[in-house]
């Protein structure tokens, strides 16, 4: 009876969403990467434009990271595009360019983790295997009373055993969205639509009017918070000189304006004495007033900056806030050895600027570029 009653729900109710239109497992896949982390709104413009570049896996193996890249760029968590197209190789070379059909096979491809597999095995594949995330984890939390903190992994055990012993056989992708489009519209974290619920019934929680008391999750904590200077160098032909990312750091491989780490403090002091009111003609090399408040570029002896800053930008990754204080500053006629052009540098004239693929924090330096370089009153 459970299972039926929620199933016919699901049917009545569910969203119409791109990817549910067929049981494909290359574009379950790809619409089950883009999702963590990710608003479901948000990833469909993304989604259309993904299958429309690379419709098929040989394509997406075969595709140049750029434009892959570009096909990400704004969603964020870059390593999961990189980790797709390497699982798109591993297909190709592994099995044939044929998406694998066994919960083990799919588990082993990169990037993908038990919720992925699970989610492709009983959509695409109908088979029984629970795919278990945070809205999973509410619902069947409240609907047991499960008392297993969700933030240790080692409680995913507890849900995987719960949800084995409910998920509807025949129709276990059904099942699965159900449960899905159930914690994202009425069993939410907060006030729950309880009267909505087509499983009210049989929810221990409900009966128990605990709803509030679960899931148990411990806080998550608080990202650790970076300081970093910021510089939008201009040349006389308008073009901006932008690098590239180290392959080990955090937005790998990306291009930014120059950025470099300071204290708590420099950021504070910094901030401070250069938020000056804005005069066209003013740009100064790299003291205000009579105070030595330099810069800490290696490059601020050859530029002309102008004398404030141009506000400031934040940022938040799953463990870090970046604070990035932004200074715009111009090169003089004679371009020194420090900006030309190399494999980890460029130049870019702004309306080369959607053929690169931007990092969402770079995106915000130059909306704010753009917003305060010539205000009058910025702040």
């Amino acid at each position: 009876m459970f299972q039926k009653r929620f199933i016919e729900w699901y049917e009545k109710e569910k969203r119409n969403l791109p990817w549910r239109y067929d049981h494909n497992p290359y574009r379950i896949w790809i619409s089950e990467i883009m999702l963590q982390q990710t608003r479901v709104d948000t990833v469909i413009a993304y989604f259309y434009r993904f299958m429309e570049w690379f419709p098929t896996i040989e394509d997406l193996a075969n595709a140049p990271e750029e434009k892959l890249l570009k096909a990400w760029e704004g969603l964020g968590y870059y390593s999961r595009v990189r980790n797709i197209q390497a699982a798109a190789k591993q297909i190709v070379t592994d099995f044939d360019g044929k998406f694998p059909q066994t919960p083990k096979e799919i588990c082993s491809l990169k990037g993908i983790g038990p919720y992925t597999t699970g989610a492709i095995s009983s959509i695409a594949f109908g088979l029984p295997e629970p795919a278990i995330d945070g809205n999973v984890m509410r619902v069947v939390s409240r609907l047991f009373c499960i008392e297993a903190d969700i933030a240790k992994a080692s409680s995913r055990k507890i849900f995987d055993e719960a949800m084995r012993k409910i998920i509807d056989e025949k129709y276990p992708g059904e099942f699965n969205q159900a449960l899905m489009d159930l914690g994202s519209a009425i069993c939410t974290p907060t006030s729950p639509s309880c009267e909505q619920c087509p499983i009210q019934s049989f929810c221990l929680a409900y009966k128990k009017e605990k709803q509030a008391c679960y899931p148990v999750k411990t806080k998550k904590a608080k990202p650790k918070d970076c300081y970093y200077v910021c510089a939008a160098i201009q040349n006389q032909e308008g073009a901006y000189y932008f690098e590239e990312r180290h392959h080990q750091k955090l937005l790998a491989n990306m291009w930014m304006f120059p950025m470099i780490e300071v204290t708590k403090e420099k950021y504070e002091r910094l901030k401070l004495e250069w938020a000056q009111a804005y005069e066209p003609s003013l740009f100064a090399q790299t003291k205000v007033a009579e105070e030595e408040i330099m810069l800490p570029f290696e490059f601020k002896e050859q530029l002309i900056w102008q004398k404030r800053h141009l506000g400031e930008v934040t940022h938040i990754f799953s463990h870090l806030k970046w604070h990035v204080l932004l200074f715009y500053g111009r090169m003089p006629s004679l371009v020194s050895e420090s900006f030309q052009e190399t494999i980890t540098k460029r130049w870019l004239s702004p309306d080369a600027f959607n053929n690169v693929v931007f990092p969402k924090v770079q995106v915000k330096l130059i909306e704010q570029l753009e917003k305060n370089r010539n205000n009058s009153n910025p702040f």
